[in-house]
């Protein structure tokens, strides 16, 4: 078992994933977000390669519109 920080909150996932399978466990949005993995902004291009392991903060910033 793999315990991470997703947006402030712990979390459980079974074993190390890739950035973009874990956005799939949560239901998280793909689109108009901008993602974190120790402060450490991942480009979108590369969410395919990075691992999320133990330990690992996570947050997903979701960019609202308005005027």
């Amino acid at each position: 078992m793999v315990e991470i920080i997703l947006n402030g909150e712990k979390k459980q996932i079974d074993s190390e994933v890739t950035l973009d399978r874990l956005l799939d466990l949560f239901s998280l949005p793909r689109q108009r977000v901008a993602v974190e993995v120790n402060k450490e902004v991942v480009p979108r291009r590369n969410w395919e390669n990075v691992r999320v392991g133990d330990a690992d903060q996570i947050e997903v910033i979701h960019f609202v519109g308005g005027g």
